[in-house]
């Protein structure tokens, strides 16, 4: 599995996300935090079909982090890519790390 070099941590803000290309596909990336930690998803809602999800809001449910979309509010969870609300719809999680200040997302 290779690893595609999107950009410094420093560059998104902690609390939020961002959208990058990876292998043809649009991946939202999420830093929760100040920590040096990233999440990347799908950014299309499916529901909706739009790329919307790294405009999302990052939210904590029993101890695990989600993102609602910005459109209806489904949550997806920033690990599995599970939908809390509705179990027939998930989105692509994909694996995501920080290396020497680098983000890097697998394509």
């Amino acid at each position: 599995m290779s690893f595609e070099k999107i950009c410094q941590i420093s560059d998104i803000v902690p609390g939020t996300g961002v959208c990058a290309l990876v292998s043809d596909q649009q991946v939202a990336i999420f830093r929760p935090s100040e920590a040096e930690e990233v999440f990347a998803i799908s950014n299309t809602d499916p529901f909706f079909q739009s790329n919307v999800l790294s405009r999302g809001l990052i939210c904590q449910h029993q101890g695990e982090l989600w993102v609602a979309s910005p459109l209806k509010k489904q949550r997806f969870n920033l690990t599995t890519g599970a939908c809390m609300e509705d179990s027939r719809f998930s989105v692509k999680p994909y694996q995501a790390r920080v290396t020497s200040g680098v983000v890097e997302v697998a394509g």
